[in-house]
């Protein structure tokens, strides 16, 4: 009997993972509780791309086009979230329609007849997948998972975990990537502004602001100096991603942007203007505020199903270490698939920025590696599941806290020491192991070929 495989989202990686059960002779069912494909890349189609266009197609997918005529984009360019859209999820999408379900908001997983404490049968049952939607509840049957379904729209509050008093629902914050220079320009152009946060959201939309006529931008960044979040610079393989930071520090040194560094948010008071009060005290009057602190996933749904995560970061626990921000900042992880991802639910994966819960620095790229790794392990190709077929670039940083970093740096892998192995140099060298490849070579490469082989 032919397998079906739900997948849960119809952004970049959940069509990219239904286009390679399509190659293995499986059938996807794709659930999306938009009207369109791609909803959340539609959220932030003004935002231009740091990767450019050689890193974010998938190669099934890109076979699938090609064979309707489909062109593909210069690799060299870099797309606009709406670029992405227009010119490769929608023809995708489009030629995915027959296993498609738009308007189907998935609100609960688990196996037909089995609750989540019972082992024996689990395996063998099917997977239920309940929607809410166009169609009132519908409930879908599959034998595999994929939940590809992101964490754009599940961003984080300005506090340590939780929105602080004066946030929930005042008109004057806003949160990721606002349109500051398009449809939203009427609303920031002219005002004092400030920017909560320290990744690649809270730049790019302080370089936004600063472009703005009449206005005054202050960055709130919770860290006790900006250099971190600055990134690599020219170092940055990706040259429009280590952009980014030198183009902040500019505006930094211009004095177009003033930085509050330690700035813990604690309050916001009024509608307009507001007072944004930190822990130690320290007020700043804006007109508007954007909180840029990266995004959760939403494992609501998932209550029934047998999920493994990182207490800290709710990714799986054999990712965290080479993810983890606390051990270092790398912007780019090495690739990883189906052994990472697995889950103590048979059948079951979570793919795409998703995967990685908490924590930032997730490509596109990354993604589609993901998926055709658990796509090959769903059809049983476990040589397929375990290769790697992805080099990434680098970002031109490798820091930490403490002895670990340098430790880390100095093996040459950000992921830093093996955790159980003792005959693997660092936790990149064990993972391969573990997967039956040889090691990851960083133990006895020169120390270029080391740069170049870790993160």
């Amino acid at each position: 009997m032919t397998k079906t495989v739900a997948i849960l989202g119809a952004g970049p990686v959940g069509l990219a993972a239904a286009a390679h059960v399509l190659e293995r002779g499986m059938v996807p069912l794709i659930l999306e509780q938009g009207e369109a494909v791609a909803q959340a890349v539609r959220a932030w189609g003004h935002v231009p791309m740091f990767s450019n266009w050689r890193y974010n197609i998938d190669a099934a997918a890109a076979r699938r086009l090609a064979q309707t005529g489909w062109q593909r984009p210069n690799p060299d360019l870099h797309p606009t979230g709406g670029d992405l859209v227009t010119d490769y999820l929608a023809p995708l999408g489009q030629s995915l329609a027959p296993w498609l379900r738009l308007g189907r908001r998935v609100i609960a997983v688990w196996r037909e007849g089995i609750d989540k404490v019972k082992d024996t049968g689990r395996e063998r049952a099917p997977f239920l997948i309940e929607t809410d939607g166009v169609e009132g509840l519908e409930w879908h049957r599959a034998d595999a998972v994929i939940d590809a379904t992101g964490t754009w729209f599940q961003p984080n509050p300005g506090g340590a975990g939780r929105p602080v008093p004066g946030e929930s629902g005042n008109a004057r914050i806003s949160y990721g990537m606002p349109d500051v220079a398009g449809q939203d320009r009427a609303r920031f152009s002219g005002k004092r502004l400030a920017v909560l946060g320290g990744g690649h959201s809270a730049i790019g939309t302080l370089i936004a602001l600063s472009g703005l006529p009449d206005t005054q931008v202050v960055w709130l960044c919770r860290a006790a100096t900006i250099t971190r979040a600055l990134g690599g610079g020219e170092a940055d393989q990706l040259a429009a991603r280590g952009a980014l930071g030198t183009d902040l520090a500019q505006l930094v040194d211009q004095g177009r942007i003033r930085v509050e560094n330690r700035f813990h948010l604690a309050s916001v008071a009024g509608t307009g203007p507001l007072w944004v009060v930190a822990a130690d005290g320290r007020q700043v009057e804006v007109d508007e505020l954007v909180i840029a602190t990266g995004f959760r996933p939403d494992l609501s749904f998932l209550r029934e199903v047998r999920v493994a995560l990182d207490p800290a970061l709710e990714c799986p626990p054999t990712l965290a270490p080479l993810i983890d921000p606390n051990q270092h900042s790398c912007g780019t992880v090495r690739p990883h698939g189906a052994l990472e991802l697995a889950h103590p639910e048979p059948g079951f994966y979570i793919a795409g920025m998703k995967s990685y819960g908490r924590a930032p620095t997730f490509l596109l790229a990354t993604g589609h590696e993901q998926v055709r790794s658990i796509v090959a392990a769903l059809a049983g190709d476990h040589d397929a599941a375990a290769r790697v077929e992805l080099v990434l670039p680098e970002t031109g940083v490798c820091s930490g806290p403490g002895p670990q970093a340098a430790q880390a740096a100095a093996q040459g892998c950000c992921g830093g020491p093996a955790k159980t192995r003792a005959d693997a140099c660092c936790v990149r060298d064990e993972a391969a192991k573990d997967s039956g490849a040889s090691g990851c070579g960083c133990g006895t490469a020169g120390e270029a070929s080391k740069v170049a082989a870790c993160c």
